[in-house]
């Protein structure tokens, strides 16, 4: 009887790891990301973006928000995750996200692309 309960608990806790940031799995994605719903401070997240080599700390900026999760600033989860998507860096928020970023690399990029002109905006309309 107990290694069934082992194996049962064992089943569990991998799921939930494996399970990431999946809390918005099933939501329809936004167009456009609204105000971060993480609890993570700016200060937080800069410390997590100060983590990565300064090339791709000017990538996450140039971002700004996770291609899967829309509401997660990146670096509000720990550092953010760099994949190549058809030969272009792209980051997102977590393990969770990665596997759904990959596997639509045409939508993965087009919100790549959308974030950075939406961050760009924001710090064009901040000068």
């Amino acid at each position: 009887m107990s290694r069934f309960r082992f194996a049962a608990a064992t089943a569990l806790f991998t799921a939930l790891v494996l399970s990431g940031c999946r809390r918005d799995a099933d939501k329809p994605q936004v167009a456009t990301p609204p105000a971060p719903a993480s609890d993570a401070q700016p200060d937080e997240v800069a410390a997590e973006r100060a983590k990565l080599l300064p090339d791709d700390r000017t990538l996450v900026e140039a971002q700004e928000w996770c291609v899967v999760s829309t509401e997660e600033r990146l670096g509000a989860m720990g550092p953010p995750l760099k994949l190549d998507i058809k030969g272009q860096p792209v980051f997102v928020c977590c393990k969770g996200c990665k596997r759904r970023a990959e596997a639509d690399p045409g939508k993965t990029l087009a919100k790549a692309d959308e974030l950075k002109a939406k961050a760009k905006a924001e710090r064009d309309a901040k000068k």
